[in-house]
Formats: structure tokens, C-alpha cells, sequence
């Protein structure tokens, strides 16, 4: 068994930047927020205060111990921030993420395997933000994959061997549905993100001929992608064809899905699994108002153990709850609604969801 941990957006920008030891300059170019420490306030004002200055570990909380204790062999994030003190912001979007080279030391805190790049946030501050995240993930040894300053390198897999000689090799995509602004798509020697106006067959031809060398046996292949809203149940009909032409043609094991702020619903198809929506783990959106109703403020933490062959053998799920820029266990009434909302949007998928204390397991 090789054990997976998947989850959804890690956002160190903004307000998480601002209170850990080296920020970047705070000011935004928003419709409504000038000054990254605004979002630190708006927390407090729900949370109360929140320290300043603080270490690396200081965002991920409980998170360090759980990941401790689950042991996984290899841990993959979206990484939805550029790494950057530089660069011009993007004046066609309206959100900018970006943390600090010295305080994206976060990463290594969590000892963070694999960032996927392949979203709607890594080119927020421009081709040169864009080479300054690169080089730092290089620097902390995070093996990244999804971006690039070239098609080439967008496109590449990020790898990690395991001691039994087997692999883990990951691909990261991003999805124009999913945000990800077209003039964003790498292409030849320019640099951006691996990613598709549509997925469709030009997307399934593409990532078949890419995917395909790596396969062989004591190989495990991870999709990431960046699709859909920001908020929605629903699954489109289309991502899940997608999904499913991934894993009986492409010869995908995970398909690891995400750009919701919120968990949605998971499938197994053909013994593998299926994330259409990870939800945030980790961001800022702490006393922001508007979508209660999709609980953004819960998150997942996903572990996968995957036989062999690369089929699922057990999904276990840790429900977290960001409070005061820390992810911290989610209570008992949270993880009851984690549950509850899981089953429901499984109904239509085959899939539903059992608890053992504060865990919630996946039932197929």
C-alpha cells in the first residue's frame, strides 16, 4: 500500500502573509481591499486577536500532528500562491495571491512533497512572480509540476520515489472553467500553465501522450486539476466524463479535483479514486461573509491508501476548520455536517461516508 495525502487550495497569501516574519508589502490591487492586513482584521473581528511575526508552522496547526501521525508516503497540495516579492500584478484579474520566498518556508514546515501549480492564482504577479515561485520550490526541495517557463516544463510530471522502488508521479492541470485566464496556457517557449480552453478530446489526446511514457509497473499516476466555480455542488457532466476517460483511457489512479472553496462529492470508478471538489485547507476567508451555506471555512485532509495496482483500498478524511489562520480540528457538530454533506452529494456518485470518532472514512 503507498498512502497518499491529497487536499485541496493552500493559499499562503494575503492575510497569512501578513502575519507570519516576512511579509510582503501588504498593498493589494482589489475593487474592494488595498492592504493585505485588512484580511487580518476582518478575522480578528470574528476570531479575536491573532499573533503577528510568526514561525513557518504557525499556519498548518493541528495539521502538523495528524500528518504525523497518518505517516504518508507522499504529500500533494495546490499550491494557489505565487511565491514572489516582485513582478506586476495581472490587471485582468481582480484577486492577487502571493507570500514572501522567506515565509513560503511554510511549505517545508509540512514537509510538503509535491505542489501542484497547474490554477487560476501561480501567474497573479506576472512571468517574473511566476520564475521566483518556481525557483524557490527548487530551493526548499517541493517538486512542482502544472507551470513552467515553457511548455515543456509546464507540462512535466513532478516525481517521488519511494523505498520500495516503486513511484509517485503527478500532473497538474488547469482548467479555463476553473478560472485559469487563457492568455495564462503555456505554449512553446512561453511561459505559463499547463492547461485547456476545454476538456475535450484535444485534452484527453494531449495528456494520453504525456502520461503515457511514465506508465509502467510500480508506477502510481496522480491528476491534478484546477476546474469548475468557486462554489457549487453540482458536478458538471462534463468533468465527470473527464474524469472517466482519464482513468479507463489515459490509464490515471487519483484524479485529484479542486478549485471549490468547499469539499464535494467523490466517486470510485473502476476501483479509482475521484476527488471532484478537495475544498480550501488553508486560507484567509476567516470572518469573510456571503456563502455560508458552503461551509468554506471546513476543510479536508484526504488520505488515500492505494493498493498495488493503484486501486483504492481506503480513504480516511480528517475534517479541519481554519480559526484564527491555523487549521484546527473540526469539532464534533462540524464533522457531522462534513459527513452529512458528503453522503448527500454521493448519492448520485455511488459513494457514501461513515464516521469513527473525529474521522470520517469513505464508503463505495
Amino acid at each position: 500500500m503507498v498512502t497518499l495525502f491529497l487536499c485541496g487550495d493552500v493559499m499562503l497569501g494575503r492575510g497569512i502573509d501578513q502575519i507570519l516574519a516576512e511579509p510582503c508589502d501588504p498593498k493589494l490591487h482589489e475593487p474592494h481591499m488595498t492592504d493585505a492586513r485588512d484580511y487580518v482584521s476582518i478575522a480578528e473581528d470574528t476570531s479575536g486577536e491573532i499573533p503577528r511575526g510568526m514561525g513557518p508552522g504557525y499556519p498548518w496547526g493541528d495539521a502538523l500532528a495528524i500528518l504525523d501521525a497518518a505517516r504518508p508516503d507522499v504529500r500533494i497540495i495546490n499550491l494557489e500562491t505565487a511565491i514572489t516579492r516582485r513582478g506586476e500584478h495581472d490587471p485582468e484579474k481582480v484577486v492577487h495571491y502571493r507570500v514572501s520566498p522567506e515565509n513560503a518556508a511554510a511549505l517545508t514546515a509540512a514537509r510538503i512533497d509535491i505542489a501542484a501549480l497547474g490554477n487560476n492564482h501561480v501567474l497573479d504577479w506576472g512571468p517574473d512572480g511566476l520564475v521566483d515561485t518556481l525557483d524557490t520550490l527548487d530551493r526548499l526541495g517541493v517538486k512542482r509540476c502544472g507551470a513552467g517557463r515553457n511548455a515543456a516544463e509546464a507540462a512535466a510530471p513532478a516525481v517521488v520515489g519511494l523505498a520500495d522502488g516503486s513511484r509517485v508521479v503527478v500532473f497538474s492541470i488547469g482548467s479555463i472553467d476553473g478560472g485559469v485566464p487563457p492568455h495564462w496556457l503555456a505554449d512553446g517557449s512561453q511561459p505559463g500553465v499547463h492547461g485547456f480552453a476545454a476538456l475535450g478530446d484535444e485534452a484527453a489526446r494531449r495528456l494520453r501522450d504525456a502520461i503515457e511514457p511514465w506508465r509502467r509497473p510500480g508506477t502510481l499516476v496522480v491528476l491534478s486539476i484546477h476546474w469548475g466555480p468557486n462554489w457549487a455542488f453540482n458536478i458538471e457532466a462534463t468533468h465527470r466524463r473527464f474524469a472517466h476517460r482519464m482513468i479507463d483511457q489515459v490509464g490515471v489512479d487519483v484524479v485529484h479535483g479542486h478549485s471549490s472553496h468547499h469539499v464535494k462529492g467523490i466517486e470510485v470508478h473502476h476501483g479509482r479514486l475521484i476527488l471532484y471538489g478537495c475544498g480550501d485547507l488553508l486560507t484567509d476567508y476567516e470572518g469573510i461573509t456571503g456563502n455560508e451555506v458552503y461551509r468554506g471555512d471546513l476543510g479536508l485532509m484526504y488520505f488515500a491508501q492505494l493498493r498495488d495496482d493503484g486501486a483504492l483500498g481506503k480513504l480516511d478524511m480528517v475534517p479541519t476548520r481554519m480559526h484564527k489562520f491555523r487549521i484546527t480540528e473540526a469539532g464534533p457538530a462540524d464533522t457531522r455536517w462534513l459527513a452529512t454533506t458528503l453522503a448527500r452529494c454521493g448519492d448520485a456518485l455511488g459513494t457514501s461516508v461513515g464516521l469513527a470518532g473525529q474521522r470520517l472514512f469513505l464508503k463505495w
